[in-house]
């Protein structure tokens, strides 16, 4: 490992629009903006954004991210790529009936391709989009384990799986002396929708306090996806979902306020501060250079204790 390879959380630049809604020069500027200000991790996944791409098919995000790294000579050397199998349809416009899966053929298949747009010959990270109950983990592990054997991934994790199965996926690998699963992504932000009432986006696994145990106790790396709600503590025109309307957001929001007020910070900042001081590593999308140097400016603020302490009795 070298020394961008910290256990210190980092701000991880989400690319799922790049190439679809995002626009090739803004997305550039944007990865830019983030690699000048000591930005390294980029996520991406095979199937981005297939639901926003008139072809009905993934890949845009790749191949934007592999035509920025050709028009920056030396980039690839001081970012790290993680990206995704699983999810892209292979019949376009057909998801997810046609959704690539996690078979090993299918693994080494999505793999090749993200290599082949991204124009490099390894990721940094290797995700499983989501669980593929169809096939036996067993054969899932083996794929991934032979993709690091390889070197064509270097790390590999779950997104949106389950502890218990991470934790049978780790065993596994052991079993198989392969490399196992070493991170987790899931959803997760500083307010929480109702106790047991179902997300509306299809396929978005909440982190849990298990989820949170099992890396705390195994040494696992944690991202978090829709860190900031898609602008919501920021926008009067994108309220929070439905779900999400209870009292402890009311009371959580306060004290978001008092302590951004106390930090001279915004509000996404001390929710980026806070999944930071919890040694999760938040996943920011942006679609402007500002939104993205204000995130980044969320490594300098600084919560203590009790601001954490505020937040954990307000809901």
């Amino acid at each position: 490992m070298d020394g961008m390879d910290t256990n210190t959380p980092q701000i991880v630049l989400g690319t799922m629009d790049f190439g679809t809604r995002i626009a090739p020069d803004q997305a550039f500027a944007i990865l830019d903006s983030f690699v000048a200000d000591g930005g390294v991790w980029l996520d991406t996944a095979n199937c981005y954004s297939f639901w926003s791409d008139p072809s009905g098919g993934g890949g845009a995000s790749e191949r934007l991210i592999g035509a920025w790294l050709r028009a920056r000579p030396g980039a690839r050397d001081v970012v790290r790529i993680a990206t995704k199998v699983r999810q892209n349809p292979l019949v376009p416009h057909s998801w997810p009936q046609s959704a690539e899966g996690l078979s090993a053929p299918a693994v080494r298949t999505g793999v090749e391709g993200s290599l082949e747009r991204l124009g490099v010959d390894h990721v940094d990270l290797l995700w499983a989009h989501a669980e593929d109950r169809a096939v036996p983990l067993e054969e899932t592990v083996g794929a991934f384990g032979e993709l690091v054997a390889k070197g064509v991934a270097l790390r590999v994790g779950a997104a949106n799986h389950a502890a218990w199965r991470v934790e049978r996926a780790r065993s596994l690998a052991r079993e198989q002396g392969v490399e196992p699963w070493t991170s987790l992504q899931l959803r997760h932000s500083l307010v929480q929708p109702r106790p047991l009432t179902p997300v509306a986006e299809a396929g978005h696994r909440m982190l849990t306090a298990e989820d949170l145990d099992l890396a705390r106790s195994e040494g696992l790396a944690v991202w978090s996806y829709s860190s900031l709600m898609w602008g919501s503590y920021v926008r009067a025109d994108k309220p929070l979902p439905e779900t999400y309307d209870h009292p402890g957001t009311t009371r959580v929001l306060a004290a978001l306020d008092d302590v951004a007020g106390e930090l001279s910070a915004t509000r996404n900042q001390v929710v980026l501060a806070w999944l930071m001081r919890r040694g999760i590593d938040p996943i920011v999308g942006a679609s402007r250079v500002e939104q993205i140097e204000e995130a980044l400016a969320a490594r300098r603020v600084r919560l203590d204790d009790k601001h954490v302490t505020r937040f954990a009795e307000a809901r």
